[in-house]
């Protein structure tokens, strides 16, 4: 059974920056798409970013594009999320997610989900 644990969530002020950590395990982690999701109050979750096995394929949502980052260490089996330039409307709870061998960017994509870690942008 595939677990992820996030962390590195909190409080940031409108332009700042917030990395989430997300750590993998029960599962071949190198071999796996990784996946970020947020779903803010009131709304859908969402898809944020993904990235394949070796992170040479890596897609975003429009909304993040130029100012996140996704990346991971298979050694360490670890994915994280770069956030700059943060805006309210990031204000989330972020879900790391571990998928399949295809490319994924809808949850149904994904497999195993952690509980989330919130992320708040204050104005």
């Amino acid at each position: 059974q595939a677990q992820v644990v996030e962390s590195g969530g909190g409080l940031v002020p409108a332009g700042g920056s917030l990395r989430l950590s997300c750590a993998g395990s029960g599962r071949t982690f190198s071999r796996y798409w990784m996946g970020w999701f947020r779903q803010a109050p009131g709304k859908d979750r969402e898809f944020v970013a993904s990235i394949n096995w070796n992170g040479d394929t890596i897609y975003y949502t429009d909304s993040v594009k130029g100012r996140f980052i996704i990346s991971r260490d298979n050694a360490k089996n670890a994915v994280y999320l770069q956030m700059n330039t943060l805006k309210l409307e990031d204000t989330a709870l972020y879900y790391c997610t571990m998928g399949g061998v295809v490319p994924g960017t809808r949850e149904s994509d994904f497999r195993s989900w952690g509980q989330g870690t919130q992320v708040t942008v204050s104005s």
